[in-house]
């Protein structure tokens, strides 16, 4: 965000697009829009949203700020994914 960097995002099992979303934070910061003016397809509540890249300190820098949960951090290459960082879980916390 301070940067001006555009990142992307797609609904998980339903690539493509059609509406037009803002992919923002939970923590009620002014900085939490992690994309903006993205073309989902058919977003809806309880789907899961990939950033395909979010840059060097996406996951470096992620932390639990009003107890929220990192998300995992999943490696894909030629169709098959590989689990490089799990969840977390509010156990961690």
């Amino acid at each position: 965000m301070l940067y001006g960097a555009r990142y992307e995002a797609q609904v998980v099992d339903r690539f493509g697009g059609g509406t037009r979303c803002h992919i923002v934070g939970k923590h009620c910061e002014s900085g939490d829009v992690i994309a903006a003016d993205v073309e989902l397809d058919d977003p809806r509540p309880g789907d899961v949203v990939v950033t395909p890249a979010t840059g060097a300190y996406g996951y470096s820098l992620a932390n639990n700020y009003n107890a929220a949960l990192r998300p995992p951090v999943v490696f894909v290459k030629e169709g098959d994914a590989r689990l490089v960082e799990r969840r977390d879980t509010y156990d961690d916390l």
